[in-house]
C-alpha cells in the first residue's frame, strides 16, 4: 500500500493544551492501522530557501498508509491543527532510485 507523509503547520507559538493533546491522540487511535509511523513533534526549527514562515511554521510529521492521494487527504482532513489555524500537508512517498555502477 502507497505510504504518506503528513507535514504539520503549526501556527506561530502555538503550544499544545490538554484538549489538543486529546484531539491529537483520538485522531490517532483513529487511524488504525493506517498510521505507520505515529511520527515526532518539531521541538526546534530552522528553515533555508524558500519556507514561508507568515502564518505557519513546521510542526512535525506521521507517516500513513492509503490507497491513493484522495484517501490520505481524507485521513489528513481530521487532523486537529485545521480546528487551531494551523495546516497539514500530505506527500505521496517515492522510491529513491539506487544509484548505477559507475555513478
Amino acid at each position: 500500500m502507497p505510504m504518506f507523509v503528513l507535514a504539520y503547520r503549526n501556527r506561530p507559538g502555538y503550544t499544545p493544551t490538554p484538549q489538543t493533546q486529546a484531539a491529537w491522540h483520538a485522531w490517532f487511535g483513529s487511524m488504525g492501522d493506517q498510521l505507520a509511523d505515529m511520527g515526532k513533534p518539531v521541538i526546534a526549527e530552522a528553515a533555508l530557501g524558500n519556507c514561508s514562515r507568515e502564518s505557519t511554521e513546521m510542526g512535525g510529521y506521521s507517516l500513513i498508509e492509503a490507497d491513493d492521494l484522495e484517501a490520505a487527504t481524507a485521513i489528513a482532513k481530521g487532523c486537529p491543527h485545521l480546528d487551531n489555524s494551523g495546516g497539514v500537508e500530505v506527500g505521496l512517498l517515492g522510491e529513491v532510485p539506487s544509484r548505477t555502477a559507475g555513478a
